[in-house]
């Protein structure tokens, strides 16, 4: 047999990329709406992957409420107005940290060997990640505050600050994402993924004001807090939705470290894919 007999598909995995200046932005785009419909279908075959979006809001939701609520703020209906606009944060960050693992996949499987012998912008794989996890997280809040509502969660603004906050949770869980992805294309496996996903999360997460007051923490431990950018999120949160304390510090400091994680992360990730693809 023939060497030309034998390497055909491998001739086609070793054609050079497709530049994305050459594609152009309606091109682009369009390739971004055919990938993310290809995700939400990917979604459609396996339900059980929105068990993280749909589930786990209400698991914390019933957790922290109804295990830790009295401890920590004296009685229940004080603490669900404290944790719940803490929670969009957290639950943004949870389902964005999750995507590198669906990547790293994607990588294993041999998808990403098939996208590479396709006419399609590079950038455009990584954007469509970033739509259907807009959607995903879209959901997840959507039912965060529908439970949250149904078990005595009162919204004490309006309908204008709670787009504002969910708006808010978004972008920067977005920005998030490209960190997240950034990571399931250097690291080997999934499961190295989930892992150092969990060492990021971990301190990010109980080491800000989502869950408790970062007054009653050590001193140390505080100074953590005044730079955790989920810390701003729950607090910015907390203004708009129950209508106390300030709230453009908070949304500025936010909407700061959105741009600067996308603006770092963003060209890392586009240039590890290329490197990869």
């Amino acid at each position: 047999m023939t060497t030309a007999t034998l390497t055909p598909s491998r001739a086609r995995d070793t054609r050079p990329p497709v530049e994305d200046s050459r594609i152009g932005l309606t091109g682009t785009l369009r390739h971004v709406g055919a990938l993310t419909r290809r995700n939400l279908m990917r979604i459609k075959a396996d339900p059980e992957s929105m068990f993280d979006a749909v589930l786990m809001p209400v698991i914390f939701t019933v957790l922290f409420v109804y295990v830790f609520g009295g401890a920590m703020a004296g009685d229940q209906d004080t603490y669900k107005q404290y944790l719940i606009p803490g929670l969009l944060g957290q639950t943004g960050l949870t389902l964005a940290m999750a995507v590198g693992t669906g990547l790293n996949s994607d990588f294993q499987s041999g998808v990403m060997d098939r996208f590479r012998t396709l006419p399609i912008g590079r950038a455009s794989v990584l954007l469509s990640k970033i739509v259907a996890e807009t959607l995903r997280g879209l959901l997840s809040f959507a039912i965060l505050i529908g439970f949250a509502m149904c078990i005595g969660f009162e919204v004490k603004t309006g309908p204008l600050e709670v787009l504002a906050t969910i708006g808010l949770a978004l972008l920067f869980g977005m920005s998030i994402v490209w960190i997240s992805m950034l990571l399931g294309m250097a690291l080997r496996s999934a499961q190295a993924v989930q892992g150092v996903a969990m060492l990021v999360l971990m301190p990010m997460q109980f080491g800000s004001s989502i869950f408790a007051r970062t007054d009653t923490m050590p001193g140390w431990l505080q100074s953590f807090t005044k730079v955790n950018p989920l810390s701003a999120l729950a607090d910015a949160s907390r203004s708009l939705l129950n209508g106390t304390g300030p709230v453009a510090h908070p949304v500025m400091i936010v909407l700061i470290w959105s741009a600067a994680v996308t603006a770092v992360f963003a060209p890392l990730a586009v240039a590890r894919f290329r490197k990869r693809t």
